[in-house]
C-alpha cells in the first residue's frame, strides 16, 4: 500500500504519516522505485493512533501504547505506563479546565458590577 492509499484508507494525510513513521510508531520499505510502501494491517495502526492522538495524547505518549495499536485499542490491556500517561494528561486538562472557569466567573462577575446581563 502506498502512502496515498494509506492516507486516504486512515483519513489522514501523508505528512501525517510520514510524521508518525519518523516517530517510530508505524514503518515502511521503499519500493524499488522509491516510494514508501506499507502492510496493509498498518491502517489499523493509523487508526488506533489517531484515536488517541484525538483523546489528546501526544504521540510521543502513544509509544507507550504500542502493544495495542494493532488491534482494537479500546479492547486490548494497556500497559500501566499507558495508564499513568493517560492520567497524567487528564489531570493536566482539569487543571486547564478548572484555571479557565476561574476567569470566566471572574469576567462574569466584572459584567455583572457593570451592569450586565450574563
Amino acid at each position: 500500500m502506498r502512502i496515498g492509499e494509506l492516507a486516504r484508507a486512515t483519513g489522514t494525510t501523508p505528512r501525517a504519516l510520514r510524521h508518525y513513521e519518523q516517530a517510530g510508531l508505524i514503518t515502511s520499505v521503499r519500493t524499488a522505485n522509491g516510494y514508501r510502501a506499507y502492510e496493509p494491517r498498518t491502517a489499523v495502526r493509523v487508526r488506533n493512533i489517531r484515536h488517541l492522538l484525538e483523546a489528546g495524547l501526544t504521540l510521543d505518549d502513544v509509544q507507550a501504547f504500542l502493544p495495542c495499536l494493532d488491534g482494537d485499542v479500546t479492547a486490548t490491556p494497556v500497559p500501566e505506563k499507558g495508564l499513568r500517561i493517560a492520567r497524567d494528561r487528564l489531570a493536566v486538562l482539569d487543571a486547564r479546565i478548572a484555571a479557565q472557569t476561574a476567569v470566566r466567573e471572574r469576567l462574569a462577575a466584572a459584567l455583572r458590577e457593570a451592569g450586565e446581563t450574563v
